[in-house]
């Protein structure tokens, strides 16, 4: 049972998307019984985490937990598929039926322009007809996108393509790990993405071309663990920090421990709402400044009011 949203909220609501193997057969008992807290999204994942030898193995156990799920009387979290390619987006549309129809949308691993335009296509299709709105949340993380020499041009180009159906965007998603990988580099639970020069440049590029006109979300952190006091958590928390200040909203996730403390950090501050409403809402007739609710800073309707996306 899948909880009606707003649709100009949804994007919000991904939190941290949780990536699970869509090969394990015990997921839906664990969504079924509230096993993981804080729980928002989750994506069953046929890629990185599939061999190839079990995909075959994988796409039917997605079927049959996509099939238990929907006959449950539960609230579900949002539900993502990510698939390994265009045509495999083809064939697990064609696999699941009927069972689609819980889906919220399809997460599509290293999106570029040797694929965007196809991918575009379907979705547009796959919506055609349908009840609930059918959603994809591209990743960028190919090494198209990360050449320096082209990366600006290629950005634009994919946002292009995307603003065709933003209607059926809900996030851009970055691969943080993949990016590193290219380098041979890899981030320690005391250090964050941010500190890494060459990764941290391609996010601020991707922000740059996608954060006014879509929600676009944090790279993974790969540390875990059952104490969320050891460091693990400190760098999870501090990197998530960095994100939000560099305008990523949200965070994907790849074990259960992460997901309270992601789903904390995404509560807003009683200031931040009382002065993002008080701006929204501008009363003043004559100034357009005033001093913020808890009287700490300075309010701009003009610098600080959002101009509306124009896809919107």
């Amino acid at each position: 049972m899948q909880k009606k949203i707003a649709e100009n909220d949804l994007a919000y609501r991904v939190g941290g998307l949780l990536y699970t193997p869509a090969l394990m057969d015990n997921i839906a008992e664990k969504i079924i019984e509230h096993e993981f807290k804080s729980l928002t999204s989750l994506a069953l994942c046929l890629e990185d985490s599939i061999s190839d030898d079990s995909l075959e193995k994988a796409e039917k156990q997605l079927k049959t937990t996509l099939d238990i799920l929907g006959s449950s009387n539960v609230e579900l979290p949002l539900l993502f598929v990510r698939v390994r390619s265009v045509e495999h987006l083809a064939k697990v549309h064609t696999l699941l039926g009927e069972a689609e129809s819980i889906l919220t949308g399809y997460v599509l691993p290293k999106f570029d322009l040797t694929n965007c335009e196809a991918y575009c296509q379907l979705i547009k299709e796959y919506n055609l007809g349908r009840k609930n709105r059918l959603y994809i949340m591209p990743i960028l993380e190919s090494k198209t996108v990360a050449d320096i020499g082209n990366r600006v041009d290629i950005l634009w180009s994919i946002k292009k393509h995307l603003d065709s159906i933003h209607e059926y965007i809900l996030n851009v998603r970055v691969g943080g790990n993949d990016f590193s990988n290219m380098y041979g580099l890899r981030r320690s639970e005391t250090q964050n993405i941010y500190q890494i020069g060459v990764i941290r440049d391609i996010l601020v590029n991707i922000i740059n071309v996608f954060a006014t006109d879509y929600v676009v979300s944090g790279p993974v952190w790969e540390y875990f663990g059952a104490d969320d006091s050891k460091p693990w958590a400190e760098g999870l928390r501090k990197e998530i920090e960095l994100d939000q200040l560099n305008g990523f909203i949200g965070k994907t996730a790849i074990h259960p421990s992460q997901l309270p403390i992601i789903y904390e950090s995404l509560k807003v501050r009683k200031c931040d709402y009382d002065d993002a409403n008080n701006i929204v809402n501008w009363s003043a007739d004559d100034l357009a400044v005033a001093k913020s609710s808890d009287g700490q800073r300075m309010n701009e309707v003009k610098c600080h009011l959002k101009p509306p996306c124009p896809h919107a």
